[in-house]
């Protein structure tokens, strides 16, 4: 069995998926309160 050596894995991959995620989250939530602020102003 291979030895454990700490900090040794590549995560560049792990890291840009966290970003998009992120990224992904920012925009839905941006999204979602517009569609709220225009029913909550057209709606009534």
């Amino acid at each position: 069995m291979a030895e454990h050596k700490h900090g040794d894995m590549d995560i560049r991959e792990h890291e840009e998926m966290f970003h998009a995620f992120v990224k992904f989250m920012t925009w839905s939530v941006i999204v979602i309160l517009a569609i709220l602020v225009f029913l909550a102003i057209f709606a009534s």
